[in-house]
């Protein structure tokens, strides 16, 4: 992890959740509002169905709420069954998430699409997580730099910045899989990604914050969240339970305490 950025544990809970799930969100919310809230911070992406309830719930907590997607128009419009950033921020949620993988396979969402998706982001005072990530084909062709460069070229806006901006690498032939990257492979992508940040916005490409998301678990979330320029996690199906996630969260006292020392 990189030391002078405050990391981010989030859950993406994807098309899970229904009321009956209320009562994980104020469990993570409660988990999350302890002494270690001092120097990391929590947000659950709950489905759209949740995204008020979820808010009202995690009033005076530490929990942050966000949305799973937007779309590119930031306000009302004919656009049957999507959601705004306006209509996001109107539920007071502060983050979404644009480009991930799943909505770039299912839904052929183009590089530009997610640019223009976390313009408008930008524009209901929104922070955007924007995903990158390769694809198991990608990878065993050794495409994977080469990919991500084009990924962040295109998705990002020119005037992103660590306050409106985090970068989730997932790799794409991780997810769900329970397969993983080595740290060390980690380690090169993420440096890289850092390196192309700064490359293009300078000493603020610095501070934007760098997720690792894929089968991330309470079994290697401490090895992973130990690399070098990882600045946090973005959670699939164990940010489900609180327990998974809070285990997730907790492995920071041992990695935050080491980098204090």
């Amino acid at each position: 992890m990189t030391s002078d950025i405050r990391p981010l544990v989030a859950g993406n809970w994807k098309m899970n959740g229904t009321r009956s799930s209320l009562d994980q969100i104020r469990a993570i919310a409660h988990g999350v509002s302890g002494p270690l809230s001092r120097k990391l911070d929590a947000l659950i992406c709950p489905p759209a169905t949740l995204l008020y309830v979820a808010t009202t719930l995690t009033v005076d907590t530490r929990l942050m709420i966000g949305a799973q997607d937007c779309h590119q128009k930031a306000r009302t419009g004919a656009h049957t069954g999507d959601i705004s950033a306006e209509m996001i921020r109107d539920c007071f949620a502060t983050h979404v998430i644009v480009g991930h993988s799943e909505r770039r396979q299912e839904y052929g969402e183009s590089n530009h699409r997610v640019l223009l998706k976390a313009r408008a982001a930008y524009d209901q005072g929104l922070t955007a997580i924007i995903c990158i990530g390769e694809t198991r084909e990608e990878r065993a062709e050794g495409r994977t730099m080469e990919v991500l460069h084009r990924q962040l070229r295109g998705s990002l806006p020119d005037d992103a910045t660590a306050a409106n901006t985090i970068i989730a690498y997932e790799p794409v032939w991780a997810i769900g899989t329970g397969q993983t990257p080595r740290a060390d492979e980690v380690a090169k992508v993420h440096a890289r990604i850092r390196a192309d940040l700064v490359a293009r916005f300078g000493e603020g490409g610095e501070t934007i914050r760098l997720l690792y998301g894929g089968s991330v678990n309470p079994g290697n979330a401490k090895e992973l969240l130990g690399i070098p320029h990882v600045n946090g996690a973005l959670i699939g199906g164990a940010s489900l339970k609180a327990a998974d996630f809070l285990s997730i969260y907790h492995a920071y006292e041992d990695i935050l305490s080491s980098v204090e020392a």
